[in-house]
């Protein structure tokens, strides 16, 4: 680096967002993704014995997809080469190809090209790299934040290793916070300002894992601080809310308000109330809690509180988790509303729920009560001499495959532990049981 490029790049720095500015440099500055550039971790392994393959990085927005090119840009022997799909085409991948060559030729050095959104390249773009990924002529790094499996080509995405990069927890955020708040080279430090907790804390929820989200709106709250005179130079909640444009809605994803939020939403599932429950459900997403536990709660729900009487409702909560997976914050929200307003409507039973519990309380009364022989797995001789499987009436021959036989051990024939309500499906399944039941007959108990 020549003098010139020193001055420039001394400027630019001082002109860069604080996101840009406190983008980690090496492994040891990288906060999160430890799965992959921890110890013996995937990525670290690959740069530390300078073995870079081509990979698709896909992770959300603000996670450390580019971060992690830049590093390994810097830690490897590599040419590098950085374009972005967005303002790149054929033209400029035939340059990228020819520098490449120029490297491997005159300087026998690898070429690693790392395209940022590599999803809006189309499929005549994504074609002209496959030869050269190849044959080793270049190693790419894509990055994307749309599933490859359907943005990336397949024969593209069989020659790359695909890279899940999380979104970075709260914790995390706090961290880099912190870091920046004292860093007086690229940081704030050398502005005297300091972040209160709660300002920290709403940052690093809200942020929803893009650390690039909350760097941007601290370094806006900073400029507020810094603007007033004869203050002191603390960065309060109420700054942090009027960088973001949102105000912080009292939560806390680890302490009472949590539990008290997510029992309003459960129990205006339950209670058939659409509008209270896409209210509660938008408070917590709002206020930062993860998604994801929101849609595992309706899964759960989907079989406690709706069960059989609507057997749907299972496949619509983990469709919005799957949809919500997908596409992210905050588009994938609205597939979990719907998942709420239907689980809300649908019709609810608890059967399954006392079916459990029934079943689990007769298992701690009896114990491990011995199969009957008739339906024991008769897979040698020995066991069908010893009777495994003699008696078993097979079902499908039987006219509308069904055969009155027993299946509970003896000790607990005549058992009811799943009885159907008189609602939704639950009522076709009853009819069906007491058809059966009648075709069966009394049994000992006289059931």
């Amino acid at each position: 680096m020549d003098l010139f490029e020193y001055q420039a790049n001394k400027v630019l720095g001082n002109t860069q967002p604080l996101a840009e500015r406190m983008r980690p440099r090496n492994l040891a500055e990288f906060v999160g993704q430890q799965q992959i550039v921890g110890n013996d971790g995937l990525i670290r392994n690959a740069i530390e014995r300078d073995r870079i393959f081509s990979m698709i990085l896909w992770g959300p927005p603000g996670c450390g997809k580019t971060t992690l090119a830049t590093i390994i840009a810097n830690e490897t022997r590599s040419h590098f080469i950085q374009i972005s799909a967005v303002l790149s085409g054929i033209k400029e991948i035939r340059e990228v190809i020819e520098d490449a060559r120029r490297q491997q030729t005159l300087h026998q050095r690898k070429t690693i090209l790392f395209v940022d959104e590599i999803h809006r390249f189309n499929k005549s773009q994504q074609d002209a790299f496959l030869h050269h990924v190849e044959s080793g002529l270049i190693t790419l790094i894509g990055a994307t934040t749309e599933n490859p499996s359907f943005e990336v080509i397949p024969a593209l995405l069989s020659r790359c290793r695909v890279v899940v990069i999380e979104p970075l927890s709260p914790a995390h955020i706090r961290e880099i916070l912190a870091r920046t708040m004292n860093d007086r080279e690229r940081g704030l430090g050398s502005m005297g300002v300091s972040l209160a907790i709660d300002a920290s804390e709403h940052l690093s929820n809200i942020a929803d894992g893009d650390v690039r989200c909350a760097l941007n709106a601290l370094e806006i709250a900073a400029s507020l601080v810094t603007s007033r005179d004869g203050e002191e130079l603390r960065i309060q909640l109420p700054d942090v809310e009027k960088a973001l444009q949102r105000k912080a809605l009292r939560y806390d994803k680890n302490g009472e308000e949590h539990y008290n939020i997510i029992s309003a939403f459960h129990k205006s599932l339950r209670g058939s109330d659409p509008d209270a429950a896409v209210y509660w459900l938008k408070r917590m997403l709002t206020a930062g809690e993860d998604p994801m536990y929101v849609a595992r709660r309706m899964v759960r729900f989907a079989s406690e509180d709706v069960g059989n009487a609507d057997p749907y409702a299972l496949q619509v909560a983990l469709g919005a988790a799957e949809a919500f997976r997908f596409l992210g914050h905050p588009e994938g929200d609205l597939a979990l509303l719907q998942a709420a307003v239907y689980l809300a409507t649908a019709p609810k039973s608890n059967r399954l729920y006392m079916a459990e519990k029934e079943v689990d309380r007769a298992i701690g009364k009896t114990g491990a009560l011995a199969v009957p022989f008739h339906i024991r797995n008769a897979p040698t001789r020995l066991m069908k001499d010893l009777g495994y499987g003699q008696g078993y009436r097979y079902a499908h021959d039987a006219e509308n495959a069904y055969i009155p036989q027993r299946y509970l051990p003896k000790e607990l024939e005549g058992a009811r532990f799943y009885t159907p309500s008189d609602r939704g499906y639950e009522r076709t399944i009853q009819q069906r049981l007491d058809k059966w039941r009648d075709m069966r007959g009394p049994d000992d108990n006289g059931k």
